[in-house]
């Protein structure tokens, strides 16, 4: 078994991937986009951050988080955030992707990757870097022909700021894009 390190820096700022177990598009149905907004927006009331930046593909997640002075315990909040979507996912009668026999032996269902990949961001360049990474995925993915396209992004957030342009990160015309979340 690996033997898995993490870096935690009190008050620190962190970048988490995390994926749907099989990569299975599960975020295409909106209602489970939606819920696991709820789900998140509930985990942060208990235990508070800051989200920086999200944004939210068929199969996976990129957040950036600020944590509290003297607090580094983001396990715990992705730890309830997994359960809890999965627990209110499932009695809303959402599907299930085919669970692993890993999964069923450890008694996790089949809705999330067991861990989730975490950074820590360790200076302004850094955290930018990681900032316009998050923005730019729904391209990267194909998923859209501008990052302002994508609806499940906080990129909406930074452009009415000023942040970004709204025409940043433009696909060039001849490349094809692969649907949207709606699909």
């Amino acid at each position: 078994m690996s033997d898995y390190k993490r870096y935690f820096i009190p008050g620190g700022t962190y970048f988490f991937t995390v994926i749907t177990a099989g990569r299975a598009p599960l975020f295409r149905d909106e209602r489970a986009a939606r819920l696991l907004g709820d789900v998140m927006r509930d985990v942060f009331t208990k235990h508070p951050m800051t989200v920086i930046a999200l944004v939210l593909l068929p199969d996976h997640l990129h957040t950036i988080w600020a944590m509290p002075s003297g607090d580094h315990n983001y396990a715990t909040r992705w730890s309830r955030i997994k359960r809890d979507f999965t627990i209110a996912w499932l009695n809303s009668g959402g599907n299930e992707p085919v669970a692993i026999n890993s999964s069923t032996s450890e008694r996790r269902r089949g809705i999330w990757q067991r861990r989730y990949w975490e950074h820590t961001i360790r200076d302004e360049a850094d955290l930018e870097i990681y900032f316009d990474y998050i923005h730019y995925n729904p391209v990267r993915h194909g998923l859209a022909h501008r990052a302002a396209d994508w609806p499940w992004s906080t990129f909406h957030r930074y452009v009415q700021s000023g942040h970004y342009p709204p025409n940043w990160c433009t696909a060039p015309k001849e490349s094809h894009l692969k649907g949207n979340a709606g699909e």
